[in-house]
């Protein structure tokens, strides 16, 4: 069992079933509002780790959608300054255990991290469902 520092924006559907299958897995969860956080180009950038630039952006976000931000095309001081401006445009969620951050939610990579498997039996089918399901991509990306 982690404690999983989570930075998410609340209402998103997806972040919700993050979370539940974090908690069915034994993780005690602190979560964040990313909107409402005070970020910095420091602390924003740790969680990004050695990922290219384009991976740290949300696609459903307005402004990429629209094409006026072209994750594609931006550099990492751009991409930062930009997210500290609109945070909708920081890929959800961000996770932090001990000195370890994450940027998304690839089921693979988290459960190799701190683990998914439920610590209930009787959660393991409602479990086993949301690993099955797309938690990457926002589900109603129209509205957020």
């Amino acid at each position: 069992m982690a404690k999983v520092i989570f930075y998410e924006k609340p209402g998103c559907k997806n972040n919700t079933k993050q979370k539940t299958l974090l908690e069915t897995a034994g993780h005690q969860l602190e979560t964040h509002n990313l909107l409402k956080e005070t970020w910095t180009k420091d602390n924003l950038r740790l969680f990004f780790g050695d990922r290219p630039v384009v991976e740290w952006f949300n696609k459903a976000a307005p402004k990429v959608k629209s094409g006026a931000v072209i994750p594609e095309q931006t550099d990492a001081e751009t991409a930062l300054t930009m997210m500290l401006n609109d945070p909708l445009l920081i890929r959800r969620p961000l996770m932090q255990v001990g000195d370890r951050r994450e940027v998304g939610f690839d089921v693979e990579v988290v459960n190799n991290w701190v683990g998914l498997q439920p610590v209930d039996e009787t959660q393991r089918e409602k479990s086993e469902e949301l690993m099955g399901q797309d938690l990457q991509t926002c589900p109603n990306s129209h509205h957020h």
